[in-house]
């Protein structure tokens, strides 16, 4: 049988103040423990909303020897973000010539720059007079109205390019400047007129126009 081991009342006091401050820091790094605990479990931030995820019309089908580009034939109803209201901020205006075929950018009365276009097909064509921009979308997305699906294309090989400048809405459809995909880059050289009302561009025409305007910027189109 053992007796216990006497302890002097001073030796007693500092065993006593230790345990205390190991109880102490121990409860301090339980709290910081479940508050790690509690911060994996917060459910993720929601990832940044990408400016592309939207639909667009004014494009038919490509050449059936490039499948990988092929769209639903008939204008599309896009899911465009909500046009923007914005004051014009500066001077500048895009102007379509539907005659010669070419879109150009003015500042004032300096010509900035100028590109040839595809244009709308006699049965579906480009509408003309005094618009403003509506909206500009990174990687537009094609849908169309007849069967309402999406194409899963997108960016510089998509039916609508990689931008997409839209300028006037109906009931039905709506009428943007877009870019091209390569299985489409004639009708833009040859000056075309083969679309269902939407203003075609090479892409790297249509990211220069994209880059220089705005929302609010006046679009003329005229004959």
């Amino acid at each position: 049988m053992f007796a216990p081991i006497p302890v002097a009342s001073s030796q007693l006091r500092l065993a006593t103040r230790s345990a205390v401050l190991i109880l102490s820091w121990g409860a301090m790094l339980g709290l910081a423990g479940a508050a790690a605990s509690a911060l994996d479990t917060l459910p993720p931030l929601p990832a940044p909303v990408a400016t592309g995820a939207a639909t667009a019309t004014g494009i038919p089908g490509p050449p059936t020897t490039n499948p990988s580009t092929t769209s639903p034939a008939g204008a599309g109803i896009p899911s465009l973000p909500a046009p923007a209201t914005a004051a014009i901020t500066s001077s500048r205006r895009i102007l379509l010539e539907l005659g010669r075929r070419t879109i150009s950018l003015y500042d004032g009365d300096k010509k900035l720059g100028s590109w040839p276009v595809a244009i709308g097909d006699p049965a579906t064509p480009t509408p003309t007079g005094s618009f403003k921009i509506r909206n500009k979308v990174i990687n537009p997305q094609y849908q169309s109205t007849k069967s309402g699906k999406n194409n899963p294309t997108i960016g510089p090989n998509g039916p609508l390019g990689d931008r997409w400048i839209g300028f006037h809405t109906t009931a039905k459809d709506q009428y943007g400047i877009h870019g091209t995909p390569p299985a489409w880059a004639w009708a833009v050289n040859t000056r075309a007129a083969v679309s269902h009302g939407c203003v075609r561009m090479l892409n790297p025409h249509v990211q220069a126009l994209f880059d220089q305007v705005e929302v609010g910027t006046l679009v003329v189109v005229k004959n």
